[in-house]
């Protein structure tokens, strides 16, 4: 009985010692699922952080890949991470904080800049090639502005002056260097505008204007006494001259000649009578009339 007893009292020890054992390993059952749970929770944080992770899990710790694992001590690796930490934080106390911060914003305005010399730079580019292309047009605008006017200039000169001729001439090679107004008598072309009288310079300067205006005309002009430097036949031919290259516009011409009267589709005759300024229309029949009952 006592040898039995004995031998009782050593199995419950045993039994207890038992029963404390699997506390123990129930405990660390519990406390291993905790960890399993926050890994999954960790994991699943990271893949969601990470897209990449989720696309190249299956070749974690797969030998010769990025991911082969088997060679890294992860013991080692967390010591140099601890000491690197350590190493950084006598570095921050070393550090001007301050500095670091002012760099960072620093940093980000230079970023900006950079951003913005490249919308600079593409607007330098747009700009550039909108010039070019503003050239290209403006070049094509004088061309058709120079050929026009060149032709009028002398279909002008020729009405006002017959048996002359008029041109401008490049100075140099293109229409921006210059251009040089000369003049032709029976095709002999003058050397210089100086060798012409005062009325024919007169003639030249109205042709110029007048071909200017020609190219774009406009529907109605003023003139007040243009013929007045003129003799009587050039100022017929300047009536003449505007009723053939300018009908679709409409003159009011001031003049004291006849030669300019005789191309006019009316005339108002102005006179000073009893001390006030008398104005009466007269039609270009009327106006014949007139002239043939003086004539008689």
């Amino acid at each position: 009985m006592n040898n039995l007893k004995s031998e009782k009292e050593k199995l419950d020890k045993k039994r207890d010692e038992m029963a404390s054992e699997l506390k123990k390993v129930e405990t660390r059952i519990i406390k291993y699922e905790k960890e399993i749970r926050d890994s999954e929770d960790k994991l699943g944080k990271l893949e969601s952080e990470n897209k990449w992770i989720t696309a190249e899990k299956d070749f974690f710790g797969i030998r010769d890949t990025d991911y082969d694992f088997s060679q890294i001590d992860a013991k080692a690796e967390i010591d140099k991470l601890t000491k690197l930490k350590e190493e950084n934080a006598v570095l921050r106390r070393k550090v001007n904080m301050k500095v670091d911060v002012m760099s960072d914003q620093y940093e980000k305005e230079y970023n900006d800049l950079i951003k913005k010399r490249e919308i600079i730079i593409k607007d330098k580019t747009n700009i550039e090639k909108a010039i070019k292309e503003l050239d290209e047009k403006r070049k094509d605008a004088l061309e058709d502005i120079y050929s026009q006017v060149n032709k009028n200039l002398n279909s002008i000169y020729t009405t006002l002056l017959p048996g002359t001729k008029a041109k401008l001439d490049q100075v140099g090679s293109s229409l921006m260097e210059g251009l040089e107004l000369k003049v032709a008598f029976n095709n002999s072309w003058k050397n210089s505008l100086s060798e012409l009288s005062g009325g024919q310079r007169s003639l030249l300067a109205l042709s110029l204007i007048l071909s200017l205006l020609l190219y774009k005309p406009a529907p109605f002009y003023i003139l007040d006494e243009i013929d007045a430097a003129l003799d009587l036949s050039h100022t017929a031919n300047l009536g003449h001259m505007i009723r053939e290259h300018f009908p679709q516009s409409q003159f009011i011409v001031v003049s004291l000649k006849d030669g300019m009267f005789n191309n006019a589709n009316v005339l108002f005759k102005v006179s000073f009578l009893d001390g006030s300024s008398k104005v009466d229309r007269i039609s270009k029949d009327k106006e014949i009339d007139i002239k043939k009952k003086s004539n008689k």
